[in-house]
């Protein structure tokens, strides 16, 4: 039905003729859902101990052990402001990326696509269904780890349809990205094992590589994936134009 080389060889001649653009949306969706950022890490578990350790040693120890436990709770409500803010800011720019590729792979489509989903009046339906999506596999993988990942696969096409059609109920939506991904999961698990040596050769050259050609490299890839998966559902009669409106720039009934 499909094969990584002919994915790969389409996503390069997307991304590669609208370089800088695709470079900037896949920056800013990255940093804005987690994938790229700065970590500071803080370890509160040993933090009573440490406070009754300095808070004996005199004035300047119990003075280190308020400003540790400050900096700990700052730390816990820059937490608590990072999961919010990829709630509704990071997943609706998320879905307007997806749909910036999907546009790019027949036209060049601009930077403003990443804002479609403040303007599409479906943002509430667009919140709620990525913030699900992200829920339902967090539980599954609670449960194990491997279910997790089978959910995440399985769900992988949900920001894809949003960005095609944005009021879409998220049962419906999880429907559809069930069936688009039945008997796909494992092919579509080699292809990103396919994207690891890539990966590794971003993370040793502090992501450089990333940001410049990984990044729109994979995303890019991925946009072709939902094509094919969307033309295959067209193709067996599973959906229509009702369903998945799409993009306004031409055909995306490719085989």
């Amino acid at each position: 039905m499909w094969s990584r080389e002919e994915l790969k060889g389409r996503a390069k001649t997307a991304f590669q003729r609208n370089y800088w653009t695709t470079v900037v949306v896949s920056l800013v969706a990255a940093v804005a859902i987690g994938k790229l950022s700065l970590r500071t890490e803080v370890n509160i578990n040993d933090l009573p101990d440490r406070i009754q350790e300095w808070g004996s040693t005199g004035e300047e120890g119990l003075f280190a052990a308020l400003f540790a436990l400050v900096m700990a709770s700052l730390a816990g409500v820059a937490a608590l402001l990072i999961k919010l803010f990829k709630i509704f800011v990071g997943n609706i720019l998320q879905v307007g990326a997806n749909r910036f590729y999907m546009e790019n792979r027949e036209f060049r489509s601009r930077v403003d696509t990443l804002f479609y989903g403040f303007r599409n009046g479906h943002y509430g339906n667009m919140a709620l269904t990525m913030f699900l999506k992200d829920l339902f596999i967090a539980l599954w993988t609670l449960l194990f780890v491997v279910p997790g990942i089978i959910k995440s696969y399985e769900y992988r096409m949900v920001p894809y349809i949003l960005s095609e059609n944005p009021g879409m109920h998220y049962r419906q939506a999880f429907d559809i990205s069930r069936r688009m991904m039945d008997g796909q999961k494992m092919d579509t698990f080699i292809m990103d094992l396919s994207f690891f040596g890539w990966f590794l050769l971003a993370g040793i050259t502090c992501n450089i590589v990333g940001i410049f050609y990984v990044n729109p490299y994979y995303d890019a890839t991925n946009a072709e994936l939902y094509a094919v998966f969307r033309a295959h559902a067209f193709h067996t009669g599973q959906l229509t134009e009702m369903d998945l409106p799409g993009y306004g720039g031409g055909s995306y009934y490719q085989m």
